[in-house]
């Protein structure tokens, strides 16, 4: 092609271009100026329910609201001479374990395990325990209990006798009750969950080398 022809071959690059713009803007949009300015990145927050695992959400039960009795108060006083008898002893530490020890209760005895129970109750306290029990078994009976979250786990009460020491811890949960019939029917309690309040008295000789805490009293407050 001489020097004097059109150049052709820019006409064809110019249409080409044109054609790739006009795709992107119909592809990628177009600014109208109201767009925010780009924004740093910043992580999502999580859902509600917790992180999300093979499509579901996972629920997270909130940690439960625990109150230390102030030091200088008097049953912050009792705690102290507690911990005088016992260095091990840590009223934070307490709730921890009797957190534990209210769930692993409430589970065995709707399940009827009592060597669970034996091991967490004074004798006394199992003997009502397996009385219970024994009504339920008798009765054809089932109780289904589901923990579905504690609000809180506070020190209502603490006394110390000689060595023994005995607290009292109040709880209140989400719970769902349930006893049905052999037949199925429900014979007591609700498939609802339901707020209870349970005040809960653990007792231990402080110069035991037993550490464990075991319940002596419980009632619905």
């Amino acid at each position: 092609m001489g020097s004097s022809g059109f150049p052709i071959d820019l006409v064809l690059f110019a249409m080409i271009a044109g054609f790739l713009v006009l795709r992107l803007r119909s592809i990628l949009g177009r600014r109208t100026g109201f767009e925010r300015p780009p924004q740093p990145y910043q992580p999502q927050p999580e859902a509600p329910g917790g992180p999300t695992i093979d499509g579901r959400a996972e629920a997270v039960p909130a940690a439960p609201a625990r109150a230390v009795p102030d030091p200088a108060s008097p049953l912050g006083a009792t705690l102290a001479r507690m911990q005088g008898v016992d260095r091990g002893f840590a009223p934070a530490r307490f709730l921890d374990g009797a957190e534990q020890a209210f769930r692993m209760i409430v589970e065995a005895f709707a399940a009827g395990n009592r060597e669970s129970l034996h091991n967490l109750l004074s004798e006394e306290t199992f003997r009502g325990f397996a009385s219970a029990i024994d009504a339920r078994e008798a009765a054809g009976q089932t109780q289904k209990t589901e923990i579905r979250g504690i609000h809180a786990a506070t020190i209502e009460d603490a006394d110390l006798r000689g060595n023994v020491a005995s607290i009292t811890v109040r709880f209140v949960s989400d719970q769902i009750n349930v006893t049905e019939s052999k037949e199925g029917q429900i014979v007591a309690g609700t498939d609802a969950v339901t707020e209870i309040t349970d005040l809960w008295t653990f007792e231990r000789d402080l110069t035991s080398r037993d550490p464990s805490w075991r319940l002596v009293a419980a009632r619905s407050a």
